[in-house]
């Protein structure tokens, strides 16, 4: 099979175990996924997070005494385990998620997910790759924190999903706001047309009244780390992007057609936010392993390639 563009270039970081090509990695992957996702099936799994529970429309109820993505039960075909050497238990990195309550205020929106969207198999999915395809040792557990936890200024990478339906108290904005002036960076995902947009855009001049949200230019450092990426591929739902293999059609709102890597950046132009709009990454993390042209076309071309680019160049930068 003719590798994808986007890895065109294999990732050049090893672990010291010598780096296979990132297709392979990833087809290595799926594979072992399904055969994890068989022997749960047989042996009768039993979840550590039985205590959280769908809300519908994609949202789980995950109670404040849950910290980590690893104790919320998976909800498609298992995620992978590892653990650290004990010199690198502290000196790893984390992907911590930001926990948010939607606004009261503003009724019933056409906005749909909230903060659990896509948890947990999409942060542990996407730190499983990070620690096979590039140096960086990962926590397999992962992180979930609100804005105002004293915690946050541990964690210099922090993940929103879906923010058409993002609400932060005032204290939120205050602490997300020194927060990210500190060195903390914030990826937002899962966000389609305009409505959509319009809410984070407006949240974020809560944040960063003088500040206004720019496109990121393809000639960025970001799309050129671990791997070349080229265009700014639309990821799929993973149900529409199955049936796309027929109909072509890869976006979910009429207005949402064409994807956005929208940015913010300090007054050094560090990059603070970046926004994934009119796309759903995070689905090709989480359900990489439920079809093979979605993993093919959409996971292993788009999804990841993007996911572990911006985490490296975040780390680095």
């Amino acid at each position: 099979m003719k590798v994808p563009s986007c890895f065109a270039r294999a990732p050049k970081i090893s672990d010291g175990a010598g780096a296979e090509s990132a297709q392979s990695a990833l087809s290595r992957r799926r594979a072992w996924v399904l055969v994890v996702a068989a022997a749960s099936a047989m042996l009768g799994f039993v979840a550590l997070g039985q205590r959280a529970r769908s809300i519908g429309g994609g949202e789980l109820f995950v109670p404040e005494d849950v910290h980590t993505a690893r104790e919320v039960d998976t909800r498609n075909e298992g995620t992978p385990m590892w653990t650290n050497a004990p010199s690198f238990e502290r000196d790893v990195f984390t992907f911590a998620r930001l926990r948010y309550e939607k606004d009261p205020a503003r009724g019933r929106s056409r906005a749909r997910g909230g903060w659990t969207t896509d948890l947990p198999d999409s942060d542990l999915n996407l730190s499983y790759r990070l620690q096979q395809m590039t140096s960086i040792k990962v926590d397999p557990n992962g992180r979930l924190l609100h804005a105002s936890d004293p915690e946050l200024p541990n964690y210099p990478f922090l993940f929103l999903s879906s923010p058409g339906n993002l609400y932060l108290a005032d204290e939120e904005v205050v602490a997300l706001r020194r927060y990210l002036l500190n060195g903390g960076f914030l990826l937002m995902d899962d966000f389609h047309g305009e409505e959509e947009w319009k809410n984070c855009e407006s949240v974020m001049k809560q944040v960063f009244p003088d500040r206004d949200f720019f496109e990121l230019p393809l000639e960025h450092p970001l799309y050129h780390g671990v791997f070349e990426i080229r265009e700014k591929g639309q990821n799929a739902a993973v149900n529409l992007g199955i049936r796309s293999e027929f109909t072509g059609v890869t976006w979910e709102r009429e207005d949402g057609q064409e994807v956005h890597h929208r940015g913010i950046a300090d007054d050094k132009g560090r990059l603070m936010v970046l926004t994934l709009h009119n796309t759903d990454t995070a689905d090709g993390w989480e359900r990489e392993g439920e079809s093979d042209y979605y993993f093919h076309n959409f996971s292993e071309k788009i999804a990841y390639p993007l996911g572990v680019n911006i985490i490296y160049y975040v780390m680095t930068h």
